[in-house]
């Protein structure tokens, strides 16, 4: 019995049943999307460049963002945002195409879904480091525990903040191709 046919009977149910089978496929999804950006998360920082710039002592100050030395600083910005945007484009197209079966133009869904993405991101970038430098300064974590904790929050937050925005986004249905007829 294929996702098709359990949209189908879904369906058939009501819509009641197929926002929660949707709620649950969406679980999957995020599932999948955090497993992109865990391996990111933590594969990015073996790259020498990278690591130079953890290693290199200076805080990074931007705009509302700060990364102190002591967590990785530019490092660990970039290895951060990086990871997570990763995994929000990998869940929104396979949201787009699996979980809400969607024929809503990408033209129109896709530059809403960036500029929300960005937001979100914008406030993991705040947030990130701010919950990475407690659990290391106040909990005494060590640096990998604390940087996987702070993204395991975060990326929490985006999926009870994503799941309402794609369902608006994506809810126009795929239509049905005509079955082909055989000569």
């Amino acid at each position: 019995m294929g996702l098709k046919n359990i949209d189908n009977k879904a369906a058939e149910k009501g819509s009641v049943l197929v926002t929660i089978w949707q709620f649950v496929k969406f679980i999957v999804v995020s599932l999948l999307a955090m497993i992109v950006q865990f391996a990111l998360l933590n594969l990015l920082k073996l790259i020498p460049a990278i690591q130079a710039l953890y290693n290199n002592g200076q805080d990074f100050r931007w705009w509302v963002f700060f990364c102190p030395a002591a967590i990785g600083g530019l490092g660990y910005f970039i290895v951060n945002n990086t990871a997570n945007i990763a995994a929000q484009i990998v869940a929104f197209f396979v949201n787009r195409e699996k979980t809400f079966n969607s024929g809503a133009n990408i033209a129109v869904t896709l530059p809403i879904y960036i500029v929300f993405t960005i937001a979100l991101i914008a406030f993991s970038a705040w947030l990130n480091p701010t919950l990475k430098d407690i659990f290391m300064e106040k909990l005494s974590w060590g640096d990998d525990l604390s940087a996987n904790a702070a993204t395991m929050i975060c990326s929490a937050i985006q999926f009870f903040l994503y799941f309402p925005v794609d369902k608006i986004l994506f809810r126009k249905p795929k239509e049905e191709e005509p079955a082909k007829e055989e000569n």
